[in-house]
């Protein structure tokens, strides 16, 4: 490999090797996000029979969880009102977002370009419902989110309008 096209060479100031290491942060940070709604979405689709349900809730009445402000009994009164028809819903949703969250991931990993792009429409298409969110019900996890959003898609949306290199 030439000194302009080695990817490791210290001197290269393209784009893409300046940012490298914030690509690849937000490229882990999508992966992490998929695999654990791959993990939600394999467990919603064990709860679309009502005695897994009942398991569940048994489990939950039973689980010591301290002074945790009534989240255990929120998790109970969710689960019940949800049934068991909408667990399969709630696990393709899961689903469909772990294959969006991996496709910017991996395109993120491998520095594509369309993946800058895409990454950005995708998040910033979030912003307004993570914004309703906190303003319907205001906690830190809410704002952490929102703002690290924010900050990924501001980061990206930088990094995509500058040139780029063809790669051969």
């Amino acid at each position: 490999m030439s000194r302009l096209t080695s990817p490791r060479n210290p001197d290269d100031d393209t784009p893409e090797s300046k940012h490298r290491f914030g690509l690849r942060l937000i490229a882990t940070y999508k992966i992490v996000q998929a695999l654990a709604l791959v993990l939600a979405g394999a467990g919603a689709f064990q709860l679309h029979r009502q005695r897994a349900i009942d398991e569940l809730l048994d489990w939950l009445e039973h689980l010591s969880m301290g002074d945790t402000g009534g989240l255990r009994q929120h998790l109970i009164d969710a689960i019940t009102q949800l049934g068991p028809g909408r667990f399969v819903a709630i696990g393709v949703i899961a689903l469909a977002y772990a294959a969006l969250f991996m496709t910017e991931g991996i395109g993120l990993w491998l520095r594509k370009h369309w993946a800058e792009w895409f990454t950005v429409i995708a998040t910033g298409s979030l912003i307004p419902v993570e914004l309703y969110e906190l303003f319907r019900e205001a906690s830190w996890i809410k704002l952490g989110v929102l703002v690290g959003n924010v900050v990924i898609v501001v980061y990206l949306a930088r990094i995509a309008m500058q040139p780029h290199r063809r790669r051969a």
